[in-house]
């Protein structure tokens, strides 16, 4: 019968990543200490060392000001609309004579 796949958390793979960027245990010692396979320890380090230039590179703050950018021309977009919603309110109700 074959065992249940397992799936680990985004901070138990880095936990792991950074034991094995660290040097202090071998690959084995690792694996063995949080009983995963030898190569999965490998994998998580080499994707860690790829992606560590992500982390402080220009792209993230590029990102976010992307971001940040389209979500304060959203907001400009819904303040325009509410305010000729709300002239259009004024002008009906002073033709009602409210």
């Amino acid at each position: 019968m074959k065992a249940k796949r397992r799936r680990h958390e985004p901070e138990f793979k880095a936990r792991v990543a950074l034991e094995a960027l660290k040097g202090v245990q071998t690959i084995q010692q690792i694996a063995k200490d949080f009983d995963i396979h030898p190569m999965q320890v490998t994998e998580w380090k080499k994707a860690m060392t790829a992606g560590a230039s992500g982390v402080f590179g220009p792209g993230r703050a590029k990102a976010e000001t992307e971001d940040f950018e389209r979500q304060r021309d959203e907001l400009h977009a819904k303040i325009g609309q509410l305010t000729v919603e709300v002239d259009f309110l004024r002008k009906k109700s002073k033709q009602l004579g409210l």
